[in-house]
């Protein structure tokens, strides 16, 4: 079997070799609502393509709205969120609430809309045996779909709930992103350790490309910034920020240093 399409497609994702990417996650409305920054969610869209980002993050609704508009030459490629679920919910009640996880839409369905590539959830730690049994089930079943229409699959994989002190505990971070490489992912979008040192033994250990997700907005750009800096000391294949995006105060100051530090530019840091 031919990987050909997934290679094409990831390296559109990823912006090809020898490249950091910044993708842009802007899939939070679903679990979230309207949050501040996802209102009028075309012209935000619109902005984060002017500022040239590789790639954007999308549930398929937004995808089919993109779709319907005049969209320029050169546009991000469009990565399809097509799974849901409560874990957040449960995260933010203190564990408690039935963990459950679902899929919105198949590999196939993903690659009919136009997306480059798809991404999922793999969530452990949670001391729920039944449910992470089926994160993995659902996993492989995923990866095995993506590998028959040659569309790359990007695992989200995180630890959370009863068992996890800390998310970016690097025996964590580096069992759950050795779990979705023996899966079958083609990349993985997962937590930073808080330090470029220990990531990059996460990094280093993990046979495929890794991307620094954002997380919570952090206290200030600057603070987001030395996230992206710390990813890319640690090897890192890039980053997925969301809030630390759309809610910046100037959110084209704030792309265009985010992508001078993963280009290896030297920048100024942002006031505080």
């Amino acid at each position: 079997m031919s990987d050909c399409g997934k290679n094409v497609r990831l390296s559109r994702v990823l912006g090809g070799f020898e490249h950091r990417a910044l993708v842009v996650a802007f899939d939070h409305a679903l679990v979230l609502g309207p949050i501040p920054g996802t209102e009028d969610p075309l012209a935000q869209i619109g902005r984060f393509a002017e500022a040239n980002v590789d790639a954007l993050l999308l549930n398929l609704g937004l995808i089919r709205k993109v779709a319907d508009t005049p969209l320029p030459r050169e546009f991000p490629a469009l990565i399809a969120r097509i799974d849901w679920t409560t874990v957040w919910a449960a995260v933010s009640n203190q564990g408690k609430g039935d963990l459950r996880s679902c899929m919105l839409a198949s590999p196939e369905a993903a690659l009919r809309h136009g997306a480059d590539a798809v991404l999922t959830y793999l969530v452990v730690g949670t001391g729920d045996t039944d449910f992470e049994s089926k994160e993995v089930a659902r996993t492989a079943e995923v990866a095995r779909e993506c590998e028959q229409i040659g569309i790359p699959l990007i695992v989200e994989s995180l630890a959370r709930g009863q068992n996890v002190a800390h998310p970016g505990d690097p025996k964590w971070l580096t069992l759950h992103t050795r779990m979705a490489t023996e899966l079958g992912a083609d990349a993985i979008k997962t937590d930073y350790s808080g330090d470029p040192n220990s990531m990059r033994l996460v990094v280093e250990g993990c046979p495929i490309p890794i991307l620094v997700l954002g997380g919570s907005r952090q206290a200030s750009d600057a603070d987001a910034l030395e996230v992206v800096r710390g990813s890319v000391e640690a090897g890192a294949a890039g980053v997925f920020f969301g809030r630390n995006v759309f809610q910046s105060a100037d959110m084209g100051s704030f792309l265009r240093a985010a992508r001078a530090v993963l280009d290896g530019v030297e920048v100024l840091k942002p006031k505080r």
